[in-house]
């Protein structure tokens, strides 16, 4: 069963690829493919959401006669990253505890 990520789960996983260390597009893909099936055309606008609110810059490096664009996250980026982990751990708790036939505590 997949569920659907909502955009605020697609921002958590890509910062959390990115606090592993730079990356560019394709590595990104596929680091968040291995909890979500994204397209990279899925992937560029969060980039692009995520870069307008701090969270991550851009560099370029060469690359076989070309640059390749690297994403890196930003101290904002990695504080944001905290927070939706935490959210993220209390969500897993109470789910967890629902759907294995406990009572929630909120």
């Amino acid at each position: 069963m997949t569920f659907p990520l909502s955009s605020a789960l697609l921002d958590a996983c890509v910062l959390a690829v990115l606090n592993r260390g730079d990356t560019y597009g394709y590595e990104l893909t596929q680091g968040v493919r291995q909890v979500a099936d994204i397209s990279e055309s899925t992937l560029y606008p969060v980039l692009r959401r995520l870069q307008q609110s701090g969270c991550l810059d851009t560099y370029d490096r060469p690359y076989q006669g070309r640059n390749r664009r690297y994403y890196t996250i930003t101290p904002g980026g990695r504080a944001k990253y905290r927070d939706y982990l935490v959210e993220w751990l209390v969500y897993k708790r109470k789910v967890g505890t629902l759907l294995s036939g406990g009572v929630g505590d909120e």
